[in-house]
């Protein structure tokens, strides 16, 4: 038995050791199950945050990119870290001290049925979308690793068994314990990788003259454009504040100054790893100049020593745990209490309605596995999918900060309009008046917004509300 299967095996059961452990605590109605009791301190806020964002994107992803533009794609990363700082600073302690627990429930508080509705089934598309390429990267690294027992399609489906399995157990107890140790895994790791893979390259001045002089692989924007770059900062910051991983996080801290504390600290966790990370993508490409991109970070790890070898790739694994599991409750919470409980079973009980979200977790994982076999490009992929948050963010910011311009069909036609509008980008070549989907997202969203603000004269109230048909306890996150 190889070293990197042992190392893979103990990281596997340590994982499902604290899941058993997690279930004791999310034991107790599905607020523990959910949102952690609404009990986590800033470390596991911070670790969650760091977790959600350090997976197949922030590491294979930006590999796969360095690969052909070099350092720059280390500013993915860096994007993610801004939106934390953003979220920290606008939104989280908002959300926390509202005891929100989706941005649909808070768009029917504020606005309509319909409203909610369309936004929930759009957060759970996105969240698939994201979720499949967690299962894309799992596969690239086992199959790396350990490719006498894995192929491809079988490391994505052992993936997916692990990520749908952890959740199942503990909930957003299990990831943010579970995140602690893949969190400290992930930096070590990537750290030893990465020291080990420059110095077998002569350190990171023979690394660049051994690159070909076609791209300027340690510039700012080396292969890139400014406008890819700064897309990227407003992808994450638009989705850090209204996607469902994110608003989950900061719902399950003990208070809102704890929320924003956290997400400070995930920022500063998240900054890094995206350029270590590149740095490896650039000695794949010196070492491997005809491998596929997907492989180029998993590749040049298995030329390392085989411990540091499996101990980096079960970190890279380890982003893509800490990352899925998140995504996973967070669909499961957007279908069963924005749909399910919402509309179809407003009476539920609390044992039901637990169960309602396992299954529709279950169900999420299989499906975003079927997404994962027939998804290209992890980075576009995720951007694309993520670009879709663009109308919840800007109906949030409005009604957060200026209320007076907000209507009642207000967030119904934004998000309609901002679906649209990406469908149209990906169908009709001739809208792509500007150089990136996230740009003409919002030129979309906001011209809808005011649209919708001139023609509209049923304003909103300024004051919240609990929906018909739900009690205040479920409304806001308390017993069902």
């Amino acid at each position: 038995m190889s070293i990197q299967l042992v190392i893979i095996i103990l990281y596997i059961a340590l994982l499902f050791l604290i899941s058993l452990y997690a279930k004791k605590r999310a034991s107790g109605g599905s607020a523990n199950f959910l949102f952690a009791g609404r009990k986590m301190n800033s470390l596991l806020v911070a670790v969650n945050v760091a977790g959600l964002a350090i997976g197949a994107a922030s590491t294979v992803g930006v590999a796969e990119n360095a690969f052909t533009v070099g350092i720059a794609a280390g500013w993915y990363n860096a994007a993610w870290s801004a939106g934390a700082v953003v979220m920290a600073m606008v939104a989280a302690d908002k959300y926390r001290s509202m005891n929100c627990t989706t941005v649909p429930e808070l768009f029917e508080r504020y606005y309509d049925k319909k409203g909610r509705v369309i936004s929930a089934v759009c957060l759970v598309i996105i969240m698939m979308v994201i979720t499949s390429m967690q299962y894309l990267a799992g596969g690239a690294i086992l199959s790396s690793l350990l490719p006498e027992y894995f192929t491809m399609q079988g490391g994505m489906i052992m993936s997916a068994i692990v990520f749908i399995s952890i959740t199942l157990i503990g909930g957003l107890w299990s990831s943010g314990l579970s995140n602690i140790v893949s969190v400290v895994l992930i930096y070590l790791g990537v750290l030893v990788g990465t020291y080990m893979t420059v110095s077998q390259q002569g350190g990171l001045g023979g690394l660049a003259t051994k690159l070909p002089e076609t791209v300027s692989w340690f510039g700012p924007i080396g292969g890139l454009s400014l406008a890819t770059i700064i897309g990227w900062f407003v992808v994450m910051i638009t989705q850090t504040i209204t996607a469902q991983g994110p608003v989950q996080i900061a719902c399950g801290a003990v208070d809102g100054k704890t929320a924003k504390k956290g997400f400070l600290w995930g920022a500063v966790i998240i900054f890094p790893i995206g350029f270590l990370c590149a740095i490896m993508g650039l000695a794949a490409r010196v070492t491997y100049p005809d491998i596929k991109a997907t492989l180029a970070l998993p590749k040049i790890i298995m030329s390392l020593d085989p411990i540091v070898s499996g101990i980096t790739l079960a970190a890279l694994w380890a982003a893509d745990v800490s990352t899925a599991c998140t995504l996973l409750l967070g669909a499961g919470t957007l279908f069963a209490q924005d749909i399910y409980q919402r509309f179809i079973n407003p009476s539920v009980s609390e044992t039901k309605f637990l169960t309602v979200n396992r299954l529709t977790v279950l169900g999420t994982g299989l499906l975003t596995l079927w997404l994962a076999f027939n998804a290209v490009g992890i980075l576009r992929t995720l951007l694309i999918g993520l670009s879709l948050t663009t109308a919840f963010t800007i109906v949030f910011l409005f009604t957060m900060f200026a209320p007076s311009l907000c209507r009642k069909s207000s967030a119904f036609y934004t998000t309609l309009a901002g679906i649209l509008a990406l469908a149209a980008w990906q169908i009709l070549p001739s809208v792509r008046i500007v150089s990136e989907p996230i740009y003409f997202e919002w030129l979309v969203c906001l011209v809808t917004f005011f649209a919708v603000t001139v023609l509209d004269s049923n304003k909103i109230t300024t004051q919240e509300h609990v929906p018909d048909n739900i009690d205040e306890g479920a409304a806001y996150g308390g017993t069902h």
